[in-house]
């Protein structure tokens, strides 16, 4: 849409009063509104075109519903942002509704305020996708078959080492936290070294019991202990001429260490159960997210297993202190997603994109990837918009409530104290506005703080149950939505236990899903 010209917003509903009321809301903020009086007549105009900004639509229309009238204007426009309108807030519509693409549905009557809000929203996912249109990839992705992505300093000298113990059979040792990609980079040490032909296995000491991780790394004799059954070759004989990655070496346990020592100096096994000895030629590369240095000082690592594996140390920044890497990232994953179908979106908006560089990303590598998939599977159109992010997400990089559940906005205050946009329920106190059955149309006039505090007063007596605890009521349920309806987190964001908050939820009679 051009600066000059109106946002149009297309209103299909078989009901004309709800037409004309939601009409009258949207034309108070100058939207160029036009209607359709069925799903085939909707239907129709959007395949005529011009297309519209937005869509409403009904849910139940005789003739064509709703939910087939969005499969088919989003067949016809895959980027068309439609909002459904029903009288009827059951799971099967909300499920369906965004199944088929929906950018939103909001429930009848209307509250005109969220009306506007929705509207204004989307509207603004409209303009950010067409803002995400110009979008150019920061890398292509086939140029990082290694799966390792940064052009930033630090990153460029990790490459640096890398290649530096190509060469060479030397142990390295790969520190950083979770998710960083240590294993990547013992993949791409092992795919240059003149080991390549040879096999790469990698092994989470953290995930094996200490009781079978000696036969998982040396294998087993028949009849060795209870449910050996067969003799087994352990991962250092399937290794031998190859590179065997031990991942988080610092939860293995004392006595598996020693015999790790062995093959390091000896180059020798001995499977479990068996006498025999066996020679293998094996590089071995190690992991941890561990202090190493404190375990050694500690007793709980080996002194002499640490200066074996420790004779290079390749040290894996945390994401967040490589930030200027994060859009090559997010390309990477979004290109590797699209070429094997398991997302549709390959573009990011920018403000989407500047959410992604503030977040501190404690997850690391493994978390932004999580997220970009997540995002990618349930963004509507062709890009990746700030509403598609996760709202602890928004939250921690500080950008605020997600644009699909708006927050109701500060009132700005200036000379006189007035207040731009008030309750639409103050205006009609006053006088201003009256309401239609299917809705109350139209917007309030400015008030002043004097006038929403008379309002106020005579409102608060009406109300049915005492303001505190109507205000805790919406606090709880407001939290809750903002949480997905998880107790505990909700609970530690209201700064109570779990028991006390499912005792008030009992007693305000509110259903925590």
């Amino acid at each position: 849409m051009s600066e000059s010209k109106a946002p149009s917003i297309l209103v299909i509903d078989d009901d004309a009063e709800v037409r004309y009321s939601l009409g009258r809301v949207l034309s108070s903020k100058k939207y160029q509104v036009l209607e359709a009086g069925s799903g085939e007549a909707g239907v129709a105009a959007v395949k005529k075109g011009p297309t519209p900004d937005l869509i409403f639509l009904d849910v139940r229309m005789g003739g064509m519903s709703g939910l087939e009238a969005l499969q088919h204007i989003r067949a016809a426009n895959p980027k068309q942002l439609v909002i459904l309108m029903t009288a009827f807030g059951t799971a099967q519509t909300a499920i369906e509704a965004m199944k088929y693409g929906a950018f939103d549905y909001i429930m009848k009557p209307f509250d005109p305020a969220k009306v506007l809000a929705l509207a204004e929203n989307a509207l603004k996912a409209h303009a950010d996708m067409r803002s995400a249109g110009d979008y150019k990839p920061s890398i292509n992705a086939d140029d990082y078959r290694e799966g390792i992505v940064g052009a930033s300093p630090v990153m460029q000298d990790v490459f640096k080492v890398i290649g530096q113990v190509t060469a060479s059979d030397v142990t390295v040792m790969i520190t950083g936290e979770s998710g960083t990609g240590k294993e990547l980079v013992a993949r791409s040490i092992w795919k240059h070294s003149h080991r390549a032909k040879g096999n790469f296995i990698a092994v989470n000491c953290a995930a094996i019991p200490d009781n079978l991780i000696e036969s998982e790394l040396f294998g087993h004799e028949k009849g060795s202990f209870t449910g050996a059954t067969n003799q087994r070759i352990g991962k250092f004989e399937l290794c031998d001429r190859g590179t065997i990655f031990l991942d988080e070496i610092g939860d293995m346990a004392l006595a598996t260490q020693t015999k790790i020592l062995r093959v390091l100096q000896q180059g020798e096994i001995q499977r479990v159960g068996g006498t025999d000895t066996i020679r293998v030629d094996v590089r071995i590369l190690a992991a941890t997210n561990k202090d190493l240095e404190s375990m050694v000082k500690a007793k709980t690592f080996r002194e002499d297993l640490y200066y074996r594996l420790n004779v290079v140390r390749i040290k894996m920044p945390p994401l967040r202190d490589r930030r200027e890497d994060i859009p090559q990232i997010v390309d990477f994953t979004l290109q590797n997603l699209v070429k094997q179908k398991k997302a549709r979106v390959a573009k990011v908006a920018p403000e989407a994109m500047a959410v992604l560089a503030r977040y501190d990303w404690p997850g690391n590598v493994r978390e932004l990837e999580n997220l970009v998939y997540r995002s990618a599977v349930i963004a509507q159109g062709d890009a990746i918009l700030v509403k598609d992010l996760p709202a602890e997400v928004l939250a921690a990089a500080g950008a605020g409530s997600t644009p699909a559940e708006p927050a109701n906005p500060t009132p700005p205050t200036g000379a006189g104290n007035r207040v731009s946009t008030p309750p639409t329920a103050i205006a009609a106190h006053q006088g201003h506005q009256s309401a239609t059955p299917a809705m109350v149309s139209g917007s309030a006039p400015s008030v002043t703080v004097e006038q929403a505090l008379d309002f106020l007063q005579s409102e608060l007596s009406k109300l049915e149950e005492p303001i505190l605890e109507r205000l805790e009521r919406e606090m709880i349920v407001r939290s809750f939505k903002a949480l997905d309806g998880n107790l505990a987190r909700t609970a530690e964001l209201l700064g109570m236990t779990r028991a006390t908050l499912r005792k008030r939820v009992e007693e305000l009679g509110l259903q925590p899903s």
